[in-house]
């Protein structure tokens, strides 16, 4: 068996594991359903949170009006974003983890995923040449010591072109997308260009 083929397997057997991980199961009120994207090839990958109760249920990661602006964001359709050997996603966590007790907002993802599986995952993927990174978790993880994400998302050109860091696509940051135009204006046309560059 050649090299990729093995790496092949590996990841896929690494894949399996993490899709039957119930290490979490006390803690999920939906139980355990690991959501996330992977091939060997894959030459972005998207860092972010955790799924929410709609990618749940549906099983699929940004399957969602998030999802619908951050391919806009990038500049991609569906086929292409969905595409293991384009685009790796791998949230914090893999689970949905509930929702806050007031009701507002989900909780943060569970702490054993990237404990258990983020290393092991990554060091699969070895063709990664761009990390996108949504979100405080995923902020803490891939830039430690960062200084927060208004922060590192404006001076982007400091970790380009291997990092880039964006608020999630939300609906729910409309706000900060409007307080920040800088992020459509200036982030946005190097992105495409650059995931252009990687994909096609």
């Amino acid at each position: 068996m050649s090299k990729p083929a093995i790496q092949a397997c590996q990841l896929d057997n690494l894949l399996g594991e993490i899709r039957r991980c119930t290490l979490c199961e006390p803690h999920l009120p939906l139980g355990p359903k690991p959501i996330l994207q992977a091939g060997e090839n894959a030459r972005i990958l998207i860092a972010g949170q955790a799924p929410g109760r709609l990618t749940h249920a549906k099983g699929r990661p940004f399957d969602d009006a998030s999802g619908e602006r951050l391919r806009s964001w990038l500049g991609v359709d569906r086929d292409r974003f969905y595409d293991p050997a384009r685009f790796a996603i791998v949230p914090m966590g893999f689970c949905f983890p509930g929702t806050h007790a007031h009701g507002r907002g989900d909780l943060p993802p569970r702490p054993e995923c990237a404990a258990t599986w983020h290393q092991r995952l990554l060091g699969q993927l070895p063709h990664i040449e761009l990390t996108l990174v949504l979100g405080k978790y995923a902020l803490d993880y891939h830039l430690p010591g960062h200084q927060g994400l208004a922060v590192e998302a404006g001076r982007w050109q400091q970790h380009w072109p291997s990092l880039m860091v964006l608020p999630h696509p939300s609906p729910r940051n409309n706000l900060w997308l409007k307080r920040h135009s800088w992020f459509e204006t200036d982030c946005l046309p190097a992105l495409r260009q650059r995931v252009a560059s990687l994909i096609d």
